[in-house]
């Protein structure tokens, strides 16, 4: 399947419309799809959040400022598909249960779409594995975020884990100063070696 059947394949999927129509905000699929060819950078991340599922443009939020913050790039490199890659572990907003809490990606989407899409991508500079389900399916075993992250030098300088970018993590960020000073010069400093 070429990339463009592979988009087009995504973007029509509603393979859980049902699941969606039982979650609290009782909403549709809707595929957001943010891929061309080989990339420079892709960024691996959960699922999209509300405001990314009206907007359907990835990281659309304030998780999103930050996140680019932290890449060191703005809006146009972020944002440009050619480059930069963005696909998370599913691709719908996956909803909100009963007390407002973000209902985790389903496993069906990255079941079904993922090794596609990634086969599709090819080599891969630099890969961007933002919080567990994304750390979980590209590196494997059960190791919590923190730890990924903190061993950052392990896979460096071509896969980077890093914590959600959303403004609930600020806590986690005060604990972990090292984030900031050791992690991100190096980060920023390989972002733009890729995409000079």
């Amino acid at each position: 399947m070429d990339g463009m059947d592979l988009k087009h394949d995504i973007a029509a999927c509603r393979i859980c419309a049902d699941r969606f129509a039982a979650t609290a905000t009782r909403h549709v699929p809707r595929p957001v799809v943010w891929f061309n060819g080989p990339p420079r950078i892709l960024i691996a991340s959960q699922a999209p959040g509300a405001r990314v599922h009206a907007a359907q443009t990835p990281f659309w939020d304030k998780s999103g400022d930050r996140l680019r913050d932290w890449l060191g790039i703005g809006h146009d490199d972020f944002y440009d598909r050619d480059r930069v890659a963005i696909v998370p572990m599913a691709f719908c907003f996956p909803g909100y249960n009963a007390a407002g809490s973000d209902l985790p990606p389903p496993r069906v989407c990255a079941a079904t779409w993922r090794q596609p899409v990634m086969d599709s991508l090819g080599d891969i500079p630099l890969t961007l594995l933002i919080g567990g389900y994304a750390q979980g399916w590209h590196l494997g075993g059960k190791v919590g975020v923190t730890d990924r992250v903190a061993a950052w030098r392990d896979h460096a300088p071509r896969v980077f884990c890093l914590p959600h970018p959303s403004w609930r993590n600020t806590a986690w960020l005060n604990r972990n100063p090292w984030f900031a000073t050791d992690l991100l010069p190096v980060l920023r400093a390989r972002v733009q070696e890729v995409l000079s």
